[in-house]
């Protein structure tokens, strides 16, 4: 493809809108979607949950937990690395492609910890022996094993043993036990596949990632992905052809496709879950930002909060407020004119409510 576009920096958010299949969704199943964006950050499971059920055409939360339950959507550690949500499918191959960086850039830290090869190694075959035979455990079952065993779990080391186990493809997510979530061995969870090449899986990748999410450029797949500099290069190198190059601002994106942008996408309103990929998955979010509103929706601390999107930019934000018997939205506009969307996104709320709890 590799042509040109006469875009601008105001047809950016729009395009993000349809190509993340918020505007305009053509899937009714969770692991499309998932599979579709490639990965989905899942730091805090309920608004992962809402970010997949606002991107599907009909969706309740249900359906969400059962995919998760069932296995057909995993959530685990694989990119930069954070939570994210990733299809059986993919696992494998994202986790053959990207385990390997992680581990590398975590050296410092467990030396500091304390925690060597052999000690993860250890550590490793008591949680794999604790899953095996298809227990589904959490993270305070697993870790009262180690205690057993005499590890240290004091300072953050639980979270770096079921990282590491997570990485070394022993582990990830489990079926819940009522709100408790669980792991499970990956092997039981994730079907065994053919392997494939390094080469392939950075070609695959990019191809997923500019797909579902362009216009983006290379810092920004960079970010998401937590590849380094030189392989996230290469692998647009391998798949330019069957994306669009433009230059906006000195910047170059790649999407994939040239559309024209429906009045009812430039009109739209949508409630976006914390972390949502909308704005996580960008290095440079002035598209959707500004200088005035980036500090109220990211905290100094790298906190994303649940956010208001009107006509493709951020224009506040909201938050479940919860009584004994219901649960209801608190919203905070940027600007006072953008409060006549308060009576729609009220009834949007409802219709995702069981995300949010």
């Amino acid at each position: 493809m590799n042509k040109k576009h006469n875009m601008d920096s105001q047809d950016i958010p729009f395009y993000r809108l349809i190509n993340q299949q918020i505007a305009e969704s053509k899937f009714t199943k969770p692991a499309e979607i998932v599979s579709w964006m490639g990965a989905m950050q899942a730091q805090d499971i309920n608004m992962a949950k809402w970010a997949i059920g606002v991107r599907l055409s009909s969706s309740t939360e249900k359906l969400v937990d059962d995919a998760i339950n069932k296995g057909e959507i995993i959530r685990t550690h694989l990119l930069r690395p954070t939570w994210h949500f990733v299809t059986r499918d993919d696992a494998r191959w994202i986790l053959g492609l990207t385990a390997q960086h992680i581990k590398s850039g975590l050296k410092s830290r467990h030396k500091n910890l304390g925690l060597d090869t052999e000690a993860i190694k250890r550590s490793n075959r008591i949680i794999e022996k604790s899953l095996s035979g298809g227990n589904h455990l959490s993270r305070e079952e697993l870790m009262s094993e180690l205690i057993k065993a005499k590890f240290d779990v004091s300072e953050n080391r639980s979270s770096h043993f079921m990282l590491m186990a997570e990485l070394e493809g022993i582990v990830c997510s489990g079926a819940a036990k009522g709100k408790k979530q669980t792991y499970a061995l990956f092997d039981e969870r994730v079907p065994k596949s053919k392997s494939i090449k390094r080469e392939e899986a950075l070609a695959k990748l990019a191809e997923r990632y500019f797909t579902s999410h362009g216009p983006a450029t290379l810092k920004d797949f960079v970010w998401w992905s937590g590849l380094p500099v030189a392989d996230a290069r290469k692998a647009i190198e391998m798949v330019k052809s069957k994306f669009i190059s433009e230059k906006i601002d000195g910047k170059e994106y790649w999407f994939a496709d040239s559309i024209k942008i429906p009045k009812k996408v430039k009109e739209s309103v949508y409630l976006l879950p914390a972390y949502d990929e909308y704005i996580i998955s960008y290095t440079d979010r002035s598209a959707v930002l500004n200088t005035k509103t980036i500090d109220k929706a990211i905290s100094n601390n790298g906190i994303f909060r649940p956010i208001i999107v009107a006509k493709g930019q951020v224009v506040g934000l909201w938050k479940t407020i919860k009584t004994k018997d219901t649960s209801n939205i608190e919203m905070e506009f940027f600007e006072k004119h953008y409060s006549k969307y308060k009576n729609f996104l009220s009834k949007r709320f409802t219709e995702y409510i069981d995300f949010s709890n």
